[in-house]
């Protein structure tokens, strides 16, 4: 059987919405659901798996077998690439920026056969000439960009709404380099619904928007929040940490703390602030990456 088919078929989706009840929610009178992407694989979680599923039909398709990316020592994105390559029959090679070492994370990876380069953060900056310098000469090699980002992963990521039976009010989405948001909106777009996109940014800045743009229109049923990265990218807080705490001892939900955690926090301020009228249903998108959590353990105040 070839790739596409047992990507297509074998490899089943399983995720789950489920209700969020809290207090601030049923105070308000607002509807939350959750999309369970962190159910759809322990390693290759969330939107990790939409990202890349169509870069491994691409690659098979382009007959090549060696998964070159890019992350950071924590990365969610290297963990996932390093299984999938193992389950469909990939090599994997990993650039990781900064100095060598062997966390958790990292640990995994290279259990499930991903060979790493460490690269100072100068050189890091410049992918491409990366990837041409180590592995230009080299037909087998298949360039995934840091975090699954492009137009093959905004494609998986858009399967999402193809895959909801119910209707919303908003969908709230975390993001980095905006793919998973442009999936989201590309779907909500092309099949026509009138669902509003709340893309909450992880980053210091406003330019995401021109970043999801490249990927897709930017319909008027979309808002993008800059108010909640907390620092910046995997900077984090003591009240951010705290929401988590609660949020996962109230619902047996792990979420992120630069990702998930972030975009949760955002939703329910939002709410708290009576940003939604009563009887507003919203979803919020799951996209896992919970091993994070393992990387800012230290910081969480038990």
């Amino acid at each position: 059987m070839g790739l596409f088919l047992f990507l297509m078929i074998e490899f089943e989706i399983y995720s789950p919405i489920e209700e969020i009840t809290l207090p601030v929610f049923e105070q308000h009178k607002v509807r939350v659901f959750l999309k369970r992407d962190d159910m759809i694989h322990p390693f290759i979680s969330g939107n990790k798996w939409r990202k890349l599923k169509y870069n491994l039909i691409k690659a098979q398709q382009q007959d090549k077998n060696h998964l070159i990316t890019f992350g950071g020592a924590w990365s969610n994105h290297l963990l996932a690439t390093a299984c999938a390559a193992a389950r469909f029959g990939f090599k994997s090679t990993a650039f990781v920026r900064g100095e060598d070492l062997n966390n958790e994370a990292l640990f995994l990876c290279r259990t499930f056969g991903m060979k790493m380069i460490f690269t100072d953060r100068e050189s890091y900056r410049d992918k491409h000439i990366l990837f041409k310098r180590y592995f230009g000469n080299d037909d087998s090699a298949y360039f995934i960009d840091e975090g699954g980002a492009g137009e093959e992963a905004a494609l998986g990521c858009s399967e999402i709404i193809s895959e909801l039976t119910d209707t919303y009010d908003h969908i709230f989405v975390a993001a980095g380099t905006g793919t998973t948001a442009a999936g989201i909106i590309n779907g909500v777009y092309n099949q026509q619904r009138q669902t509003k996109v709340q893309v909450v940014s992880v980053l210091k800045g406003d330019f995401l928007g021109e970043e999801i743009q490249k990927l897709g229109p930017l319909p008027d049923q979309f808002s993008l929040h800059t108010d909640y990265h907390f620092g910046g990218y995997a900077k984090t807080k003591p009240e951010l940490l705290e929401f988590i705490q609660m949020f996962a001892s109230s619902t047996g939900i792990l979420l992120d703390p630069v990702y998930t955690g972030k975009m949760m926090f955002a939703l329910t301020d939002l709410i708290s602030k009576s940003e939604f009228p009563a009887g507003t249903r919203i979803l919020a998108i799951h996209t896992g990456g919970i091993f994070a959590l393992l990387g800012m353990k230290e910081k969480f105040n038990f």
